[in-house]
């Protein structure tokens, strides 16, 4: 199974909750398995791409894999319980059903950047298309280089798997750079905007590459920055939202300027969506 076979277009295959894991008050992590054996077994897919998660009778979501794509055995998503089909999902507990068509989209060019640095900035809530490139490093680290991970969140309350990060900043050839727009006690990194921190960033411009997903704004002001380091567009890279729906280029509702993210992305690179990025709502 791989995206824009066919079969994802279809309805969607029975799925069952393996495991459930309340990682804060509003996000959570589902660890699914497609109920077909056989189907669990073609099923492949890149960091990056995207699976429609659906509930009957209420409705389908697209919602990023963040899983390690070595892993045969479960498909994760994590989760905010932000709308209808969201709140719905967050009460399935392990045993239940679902429905799930998938993989969709561009995931990251993690191939063609085998051996550079890997810079990656992610901005808010946890950001599962770029955490599922950390677990793809690590699970490979000898294939490149440098990785720094730039973290940026509104309350300091936002961070979720904050013991991953902790972790992931004690590895070799790892830097971790976090801030919060608002600071509380106890708080260890940064308060300020994230963007403060790519000063205190330690990769080679010219043998990195960057990956960032995040409010439009941000991505902005830290695509200019990491530019005026020195790091080639052509090696820039952004994972971009938008209303997807049918998840296969047909509803038109994400569309991106002649594009559709769910077909075309999310993942693009920064000379495709610059000229877009300009202009506000486009």
């Amino acid at each position: 199974m791989t995206a824009g076979n066919g079969m994802d277009a279809g309805p969607p295959h029975a799925a069952t909750v393996v495991s459930r894991i309340q990682e804060s008050p509003t996000i959570f992590t589902l660890k699914l398995r497609f109920t077909d054996a056989a189907v669990q077994a073609a099923y492949r897919f890149g960091p990056g791409q995207f699976n429609m998660l659906y509930l009957v009778g209420v409705g389908e979501v697209p919602i990023s894999i963040m899983s390690d794509p070595a892993d045969r055995e479960v498909i994760g998503h994590t989760i905010r319980a932000a709308g209808r089909v969201t709140r719905g999902l967050a009460e399935l507990k392990a045993g239940d059903q679902m429905g799930l068509r998938g993989p969709f989209g561009r995931g990251w060019p993690l191939q063609e950047i085998g051996g550079r640095d890997v810079v990656l900035v992610i901005g808010g809530l946890g950001c599962a298309p770029v955490v599922s490139v950390i677990h793809y490093i690590h699970k490979r680290r000898e294939r490149f280089g440098k990785l720094v991970i730039i973290q940026g969140v509104k309350h300091t309350e936002d961070l979720i798997w904050r013991e991953q990060y902790d972790r992931w900043a004690t590895l070799p050839n790892t830097q971790v750079l976090v801030a919060a727009d608002q600071g509380a006690a106890l708080w260890p990194w940064h308060v300020g905007r994230v963007t403060e921190l790519f000063s205190l960033a330690q990769f080679n411009p010219e043998r990195a590459a960057a990956m960032m997903c995040g409010p439009e704004g941000m991505m902005r002001a830290a695509a200019e920055n990491l530019l005026q380091r020195g790091l080639p567009e052509s090696r820039l890279y952004l994972s971009m939202e938008r209303n997807m729906q049918c998840a296969v280029g047909r509803c038109g509702h994400c569309q991106l300027g002649g594009a559709f993210v769910c077909r075309d992305g999310p993942v693009y690179s920064w000379g495709q969506v610059k000229d877009l990025l300009a202009h506000r709502g486009f």
